[in-house]
Parts: C-alpha cells; structure tokens; sequence
C-alpha cells in the first residue's frame, strides 16, 4: 500500500525537493523539517506540504515528527568534512549518527518504511571517509528494524543544478584547465529520475530489502565531462590530467582556499573508485534513464552568454 504520509529529511534540498514535489502530485501528506523554513520556501506553498522547523539530529524532535508517519526518506548527506579517521567529525554527524538515531525513532513510532540515499561506491573499505562513513550509514539503517530500501547514485544533476557548474566556471577563467582525477569514470543520473525510483520504492514491497545502484545510460571520464562543460558554454580547454603528487597538491590547494570548498583531499581518494552501475544496469522498476545530453543546456544556462537573460527571465517566471 503507497504510504498516506512521508517524511523528508532534508527534503528541501536537491533531490528531497524533487521527491516532495512527486509525492504532492500523488496527493501524499509530505513532512519536510528544516533548521531554518526560509531554506524550503520553494516547497511552502505547495499543497501537501508542511515545513517545519525542526532540529532532525534532536531524538526527541525526531520522535515528535514521526508521529502518524508512514514512511521516511533520509537525504541528508554532505560532501566534505575536517579530516579523521575512520572519517571526519562531519561525516561522522551527518552519515553515521543520524541515520542510526532516524533508525531507532523510525522503529519505536512503527513506521512502515524507511529509505536511506547514499552514494554509489560506499563501501567499508572505501578509500575515502565520505565513502565509507555513507557505507556505515547504510550498515545503520540496514540493523534499525525497520523495512528499509537504500539508493546509491552516481552524480545527480538536473533543474540548472549541476556539479558541472564548477567546471563552468573555472573553465571561464583559464586557457589551459589541470584536472585531478581526470580518468575517474562516472555515470551521471538526472535528480528526477533519482526522485522516480525513490516514490516508486515507496509502494512496492518488493524495493524492501533491496539496495539499488542508479545511473543514467552514458559513462563518461572526468575529462570527458570537462570538455563537455567547455564545449556547452564555448569555452573549449586543453584539458591536463594530474598525476597523483601533483593531483594531491590541487586538492589541498582547493581544500584551503577560501570561500566554498570546490574539492578537498577526501574526495580525491573518492575518486580512486569509478562512480559506475554494473554492465546492462542504470535504473530499476523499468525506468528509462534522462540523458546529460538532453539536459546540459539547462543545467549550464547561467554560463552560456545568449541563454543568461532567458535563464533569469524563466527563474522570475517572466
């Protein structure tokens, strides 16, 4: 039976936005918590949607905003964190302890279905802390007692969101572009094929159990992608891949800059383990996969010179 009520933690992000808006159009009662409710303006307004402001990492929060619920969906997931060992301190809040604390309230308010997103490679001896600390995340939920279903994307993108964003705009300001990693294969997934997969889950029995790797139809190098980034915005680069001292030195370079962390040495080891689905394998329950080609465009408008001004009208709705 599909659920009547779901609760989304950290719902207001990427592909939690995604899912709250499906299940709305289901007419599903969707409980999104947010530290701070001006992060999920763009889901108040949405009927079946009730933001709350709500402390998710507080067990006694969480007990309060599991009451009636039927399902729960954990999107929360964060990319870097200080170092440590066997992973950091942030990861260690956001990957390991949460889920173990949405676990345990999960089971003692009796909800029905618990789905956890993780991350395509997590596993305990993965050469990166954010890999191996979404693996005991997964090891968390699997041991909660609750019927559980986990999904293990490769990079999401999609909605003018795109981690080829950062390509973009580096690409803008240097001729030649040295890229670390630049061999690693990934197999890029669209955030609303993601959010399918996970409101299909949500009404099938036979998702209980189960843990699915997603990915889009196309595998693509690190390189590869850059030269598709420069290409989609007409700025062309001769692309120079790193070799290991050299690839290190740019990462912590990155790591220590200031402003937004565009890369750190953790996902550097991460990017020692291709982020890709077996041979034959990109989306269960039948879905045909979007294509990054179909999707580029969109997803790189701020940076296309002629696209900037239709971009911004779209987003004002004009």
């Amino acid at each position: 039976m599909f659920p009547k009520t779901v609760l989304l933690i950290g719902g207001a992000g990427f592909i939690g936005s995604h899912v709250a808006s499906q299940l709305a159009a289901r007419d599903v009662r969707v409980i999104v918590p947010t530290r701070r409710r001006d992060r999920a303006k763009h889901l108040i307004l949405l009927p079946m949607i009730d933001v709350v402001e709500a402390d998710v990492h507080d067990p006694a929060a969480l007990a309060r905003l599991m009451t009636g619920v039927d399902a729960v969906v954990n999107f929360v997931g964060i990319l870097h964190s200080r170092e440590g060992s066997p992973w950091g301190r942030d990861f260690e809040r956001a990957h390991v302890a949460l889920p173990k604390v949405i676990a345990a309230a999960a089971k003692a308010a009796g909800v029905g279905q618990l789905v956890q997103v993780s991350a395509l490679g997590a596993a305990e001896g993965a050469p990166s802390g954010y890999l191996r600390s979404k693996a005991a995340g997964e090891a968390a939920i699997r041991a909660g007692g609750v019927d559980w279903t986990i999904f293990r994307p490769s990079l999401v993108y999609g909605d003018g969101k795109c981690f080829l964003s950062m390509f973009a705009g580096l690409l803008k300001m240097f001729p030649v572009f040295p890229l670390a990693g630049a061999d690693t294969r990934y197999q890029p997934v669209a955030a609303r094929d993601v959010a399918r997969c996970i409101v299909h889950a949500l009404g099938d029995e036979t998702a209980v159990g189960q843990t699915y790797p997603l990915c889009g139809p196309k595998v693509y190098t690190m390189r590869e992608l850059v030269k598709m980034t420069g290409r989609a915005i007409g700025a062309e680069r001769c692309v120079i891949g790193l070799p290991g001292p050299l690839a290190s030195l740019q990462a912590l370079a990155l790591e220590l800059a200031p402003g937004p962390t565009l890369m750190s040495r953790d996902n550097l080891r991460s990017m020692q383990v291709d982020s890709v689905c077996d041979a034959g394998c990109a989306l269960p329950f039948g879905f045909v996969p979007l294509t990054l080609e179909s999707e580029i465009d969109a997803c790189l408008a701020d940076f296309r010179p002629t696209d900037r001004f239709e971009h911004a009208r779209s987003k004002a709705h004009r």
